[in-house]
């Protein structure tokens, strides 16, 4: 039973963390096509907010396995 809780607390960090750098990546394509001159500038940001999405989700895959 405790095994089933945790593949699901697990699961459900993993679909979180998807949904969310789904949507960073979706809103720096927009953010690139209305000004092409900053694409550095957002892609550096894009990358900083999906690694701290995947620690986060790497921190509550590790809680719910416990």
């Amino acid at each position: 039973m405790t095994g089933t809780l945790a593949a699901v607390g697990a699961g459900l960090a993993v679909i979180g963390a998807g949904i969310g750098i789904g949507r960073i990546g979706g809103s720096a394509m927009d953010a690139i096509a209305r000004q092409p001159e900053a694409y550095s500038k957002i892609q550096i940001a894009m990358i900083i907010s999906a690694a701290l999405i995947e620690g986060a989700a790497l921190f509550a895959i590790v809680v719910a396995l416990m």
